[in-house]
């Protein structure tokens, strides 16, 4: 006697019967154990409804978000709350601090960051076709790559003082700036090691390891700042300092996670094969820091330009508190910019291109939903945001006539980041990269100078020429390219990509 079989279970029967078969074929090629679980799998979500499949890839989603959230915000905290007991130490040593963190570390930090991020689209890939091994392997290209950067990139820190007078800056504030990038050297070297360490574990669901070590990080560099302000006495140099110990914390924390068994299928230990292929290792590395580089000095530009206008204090002051919001919001959308590159990169790697597709859309919906919330709660309290930073009756006034273009910088911050992150899981990198730069420096800044300069329209019109002209036009090109991509075509590119690396170490 016959019984009816629903279409989808029947599609579901036949399609793994075909790869079963296909895996026995004549010429003795075998389809993986991955590639038949992942068919199976995908075809079991197929027949789940909406609802379900939404919530399946949220809660894979926000396994990554959540503590990369968390991660971001310690991290971030650790430097403003240096720059705080800096400043109970006097103004000149505020200052020096600021220029210190912001501009030598900030160039510096953004583009290590940036490199580092290379792991995220090889790793990612990587996990997700169950090619454990070349973790590890990439693990280590990037510690080469990443330290190799640092030693060129100390005479930033060794030569700060005479680079800032050459920017404008007072001579005072040049050479105390100058002590404290040299006591920074450390940090900068910490960044080699954290920023690899951090995608390796992120790539394998695995970064609430990072956000726990952050966290007891954060505790030692608040009690460490206080004993070396108010305790010790060690001034400015003691408080910079703090910096170093923590970071190096961070980075001591994930490593003995990593090697003392906390990942045993994807670190064997170091291997001579790191040094193998570097030179295409480095192209991607490089291109990524581009690109996540070209992104993060437009905002340092906007306040530089601002700076430039008359009567600019002012002006300067307001954009500093609303940068300081953006700052602080904006770690939620680059939570969402880890968790999509992870989850792009693992589906694509395990030969998923619907999935991919999927994760893609989730991650923008939910991030663009919580942007909303925070658009909506500057329009409402657009008078009040600004008194957690000062209690001037001017400066408060003028951040709510820029509450408007915070709000709309916050929402455009929502989707674009994610964008990103999906650039970063496909390895688009060097395309983005491009982009960034036509959006940003040959449309966002001349715009913002029209609008600032020719149209006197002052910090608004730079600032909305900047947003509007690049931020907008760079989202736009982002979303298209996304929506116009074939993700089949991706998979199979991240597949041959992932077989490729697993070839040559059969060779080695």
């Amino acid at each position: 006697m016959y019984t009816c079989q629903p279409a989808a279970s029947l599609a579901r029967t036949t399609f793994i019967h075909t790869i079963d078969h296909d895996s026995r074929s004549e010429n003795g090629e075998t389809v993986t154990a991955a590639l038949l679980e992942h068919t199976r799998k995908d075809v079991d979500d197929e027949e789940k409804g909406l609802p379900t499949r939404v919530w399946i890839e949220t809660k894979k989603l926000w396994r990554v978000v959540g503590p990369a959230i968390f991660s971001r915000i310690t991290s971030y905290t650790m430097f403003v709350i240096t720059q705080a007991f800096a400043g109970h130490l006097g103004d000149l040593e505020l200052a020096a601090m600021s220029i210190a963190s912001n501009v030598i570390v900030g160039f510096d930090f953004g583009l290590l960051l940036g490199m580092a991020s290379a792991l995220e689209t090889l790793c990612g890939q990587a996990f997700g076709a169950k090619n454990y091994y070349m973790l590890g392997i990439y693990l280590q290209r990037s510690w080469i790559v990443l330290f190799l950067c640092c030693v060129g990139l100390l005479p930033i820190f060794l030569f700060a003082t005479p680079l800032l007078k050459l920017l404008g800056q007072p001579d005072d504030v040049a050479e105390l700036s100058g002590v404290v990038a040299v006591c920074f050297i450390p940090l900068h070297f910490s960044f080699a090691m954290v920023f690899p360490l951090q995608r390796f574990l992120q790539s394998q669901l695995k970064n609430i390891v990072t956000a726990y070590v952050n966290l007891a990080a954060f505790v030692v560099h608040v009690l460490l700042s206080w004993l070396m302000v108010y305790r010790l006495r060690l001034g400015l140099i003691g408080t910079a300092l703090t910096l170093n110990v923590s970071w190096w914390l961070t980075a001591l924390g994930m490593y003995i996670y990593v090697a003392c068994g906390g990942c045993p299928h994807t670190w064997t230990g170091f291997s001579a094969q790191a040094f193998s292929g570097l030179w295409d290792f480095v192209k991607l590395s490089a291109s990524s820091g581009v690109m996540l580089c070209l992104e993060n000095w437009y905002y340092r530009i906007l306040i530089v330009m601002t700076g430039n206008l008359e009567n600019a204090k002012i002006a300067v002051d307001a954009l500093s508190v609303c940068m300081n919001i953006n700052g602080w919001e904006m770690m939620i959308p680059l939570g969402f910019f880890a968790g999509t590159g992870v989850r792009v990169a693992n589906e694509l790697g395990a030969g998923n291109g619907k999935g991919a597709k999927f994760a893609t859309i989730v991650s923008v919906c939910e991030s663009v939903g919580i942007g909303l919330i925070f658009w909506l709660l500057i329009m409402l309290f657009h008078n009040e945001i600004s008194l957690i930073f000062t209690s001037s009756p001017i400066v408060l006034e003028a951040v709510s006539h820029l509450s408007l273009l915070l709000a709309f910088t916050i929402l455009l911050n929502s989707v674009q980041p994610i964008l990103s992150g999906v650039a970063v899981g496909s390895g688009w990198q060097s395309y983005v990269a491009y982009i960034n730069l036509g959006c940003y420096y040959l449309v966002g800044v001349p715009l913002g100078v029209l609008m600032g300069w020719v149209f006197h329209q002052g910090v608004m019109g730079i600032w909305a020429g900047m947003i509007f002209g690049g931020t907008a036009v760079q989202t736009v090109i982002l979303a298209i390219i996304t929506i116009r991509c074939d993700w089949e075509k991706e998979a199979a590119k991240a597949t041959m990509h992932v077989r490729k690396w697993s070839d040559s170490r059969n060779n080695a």
